[in-house]
This record gives structure tokens, C-alpha cells and sequence, in this order.
């Protein structure tokens, strides 16, 4: 059997990265089907899975792919998939199921420009309000954006330890160009890797209860076969498991699932700033468009614009109160993403009318460059 973590310095693309992420945290199953730009994910896992003690199955289609990750992750293994635009689509009724069900898992999108077909080989950021609100029904998510393939091993693996301590889906928000891109990466040996597995039940099996909440609002999850009375439904359902059609107890699910995310935010929630400490208007961007929004406050600053960046690393849930606490402190925000302004409207909801919002972006295919943002800098303020 070959080594699990494959330790060193390495030179590959963010897609590969990804994977390799993906068996550091301990993966053991892939349920996939193949989709540019995140083929690469699921083609370097297939190979690198079976050596490693997992198992990789490509399925019929993405819907089959989300499904069957759910059903991996109930035997007691940490499961993942990977897609992009149409099939992200698919697996949207199956997500709303991964979060009524409780069920851990880690969703990678390579995000390309759409809609429909779209720019299959050209990226984009433009599903990032899907990923929050493409299911029905009120529910809470976890969405992580990388902006590196380093940051693809190193995210993913804090993906697997989200999913797990709050038992629901985390997304891995990628796009084309950070997919496709190769760097450096450093993959540390296996004992210096944080991995998180979930909190398995105690006590009498006879007084189990299949979603009663621990201390932090998450319920244990025993594997289906461990001897534990186990009843999955995406029916509303008490805290047994068995479904209960009335208003209380929908509410009472309901409390639970929204509650476990929102009231763990400062535990979730991760962003890095950039020269914010004087910064009279701050970009706000992520991803792939971060990184040429750190030389944008740079270049601003050489022109005596007070520019700085707030990276959303979590971009779901939305870092509410930082936007806020900065719309009482700047003359405004510029949001850069690739898109016509998803992001940005959270930003300027989030502002409250205390000061502008603007948002420089386009439909994908390319980087938004510097210059773009710097006009704005120039202009709007």
C-alpha cells in the first residue's frame, strides 16, 4: 500500500491538489462523474483511492455522484465529489437532502462560466449564490473558496473537518483557473495534518437518539451496521429520526439545522485582511480574483488611494458583522469577483446604506486586472 500523505514539495495543478487534500483528511470514498474543469479531481483520485484503502465509483451521473456520497458517508467514511456548473445543477434536491439528513460530506465545484454550457474550459466564480440557496427550503451551508492549489490541498482538508464537526455538506468553491493553474505545493508529513472525525454516540443503544444535539447543537452519527437504531428520512423528523409531519416539529428541526451553523460562526467564519489598518475603502474579494487584489491595494496605494482587502476565505456563511463594523470605519467597499455582482450584494446588504458599494466583475473567461479595479478606486470615491 502506498504512502497515504504524499509529503514534500510537489508541482501540480489545484485540481490534483485538491484530491491529494482530499486523502490527507482521510477520504475514503469518491463518488464521481466527469465534468470540465474538475475531471482532474476525480481522475487523480480514482488512482490514487485504491492504494490507500478507499474507493472510487464513477456513477451514471452527477445526481447518482451527490447521492452516493451520502451513502458512503452513512457506512462511516468520509466521502466526497467533485463537479462544475450543469452538474452542480443536478445535485441540488440531493444537497437540501445532505442537510436535512445531517450527513457530513465535501462538495468540490471548479466553477466555470455559464449559464447552461456556457465556457466549459474558462472560469468563472458566478454559483456562489447558487451554492447558498440552489436547494429549497431555509437551510445554512459551509462554502470555502481557494485561491491556490496550495490552498486547494489546504482547504479541502479543512473541509473534511468542518463537514465533520457539524455533520453537514462544506463546499470547496474553486473555479477553472485556480483548477487548472500549477504551483508549488507543500504537503507536511501526516502527523503535523489536523484531521477531525465525527462524534460517534455513547451509552445505552436502546436510548439513542439518532439527531439529538450535543453540546455544540450536533448530534452524534453512528455508522448504519454499528447496532444502532438508524431511520433516514428527508421527511421532517424528531430527534429519533422517524418523520412527524406538524409545525412544531419542524420547527424544532429547523432550530437545530439553522442553529448548529449560526451559532458557531466565529469557529466557521475565516477571512484575512490586507493592509486594513488605515484603509479608506476596502476591496472585497475572493478566490481566484483575490489574488490580483492584493497587487490592486498596492498599485492604489502608490497613487495615494488608502486602498485595503478583506478576503473571504469563507464566503458561506457571509462574515456579516466584519462588513459591518468596516462600513462604520471606510468611505466605502469594490467587490471583485467573476461574475455581474453576486457577492456584492451581500456586501452592500450587509452595509446598510452607510456608505457605496461598488462592484467590478464580468460573465468569465478571464482574471479581472488590476487596472479595472483601480478606475473605480479613482472614480467612485
Amino acid at each position: 500500500m502506498k504512502p497515504r500523505v504524499l509529503t514534500g514539495e510537489h508541482f501540480m495543478n489545484g485540481d490534483v491538489a485538491c484530491a491529494e487534500g482530499a486523502i490527507a483528511a482521510g477520504c475514503k470514498f469518491f463518488g464521481g462523474y466527469p465534468i470540465t474543469p474538475a475531471t482532474e479531481v476525480a481522475e487523480h483520485i480514482s488512482v490514487r483511492l485504491p492504494h490507500v484503502g478507499g474507493t472510487y465509483i464513477q456513477m451514471e451521473d452527477e445526481i447518482a455522484a451527490m447521492t452516493s456520497i451520502l451513502g458512503g458517508a452513512w457506512t462511516g467514511v468520509k466521502s466526497m465529489t467533485a463537479t462544475s456548473g450543469p452538474g452542480f445543477s443536478l445535485m441540488m434536491e440531493t444537497v437540501g437532502l445532505a442537510v436535512v439528513t445531517e450527513t457530513p460530506c465535501v462538495v468540490v465545484n471548479v466553477q466555470r462560466a455559464g449559464p447552461s454550457t456556457g465556457l466549459p474550459t474558462q472560469g468563472a466564480q458566478a454559483d456562489m449564490m447558487q451554492v447558498r440557496w440552489g436547494s429549497h427550503g431555509d437551510y445554512e451551508i459551509i462554502a470555502i473558496a481557494p485561491a491556490s492549489p496550495q490552498e486547494m490541498f489546504d482547504l479541502t482538508i479543512t473541509a473534511f473537518n468542518l463537514s465533520e464537526t457539524y455533520r453537514t455538506p462544506v463546499f470547496i468553491m474553486s473555479d477553472e483557473i485556480v483548477g487548472h493553474m500549477s504551483e508549488k505545493v507543500v504537503i507536511p508529513e501526516e502527523s503535523r495534518i489536523r484531521t477531525v472525525s465525527r462524534p460517534k454516540p455513547s451509552g445505552r443503544r436502546d436510548r439513542f437518539r439518532l439527531y439529538k444535539p450535543g453540546a455544540n447543537g450536533v448530534a452524534p452519527m453512528p455508522a448504519i451496521g454499528d447496532g444502532y437504531n438508524v431511520h433516514v428520512t428527508g421527511l421532517t423528523h424528531d430527534e429519533k429520526g422517524y418523520p412527524v409531519m406538524s409545525v412544531d416539529t419542524q420547527k424544532e428541526m429547523m432550530d437545530r439545522l439553522l442553529g448548529k451553523i449560526r451559532n458557531n460562526l466565529d469557529d466557521i467564519i475565516m477571512t484575512e485582511g490586507y493592509r486594513l489598518e488605515d484603509a479608506e475603502i476596502v476591496i472585497v474579494s475572493y478566490g481566484v480574483s483575490s489574488r490580483t487584489s492584493y497587487t490592486t491595494v498596492d498599485e492604489a496605494r502608490k497613487m495615494g488611494i488608502r486602498a485595503g482587502l478583506l478576503r473571504l476565505i469563507t464566503v458561506w456563511p457571509f462574515p456579516e458583522e466584519k462588513i459591518r463594523r468596516l462600513a462604520g470605519q471606510v468611505k466605502g467597499f469594490v467587490t471583485v469577483e467573476i461574475n455581474m455582482g453576486q457577492i456584492s450584494r451581500e456586501v452592500q446588504r450587509c452595509a446598510g446604506g452607510q456608505v457605496p458599494t461598488y462592484s467590478v466583475g464580468h460573465p468569465g473567461g478571464a482574471i479581472i486586472p488590476p487596472d479595472d479595479v483601480i478606475q473605480v478606486l479613482r472614480e467612485g470615491f
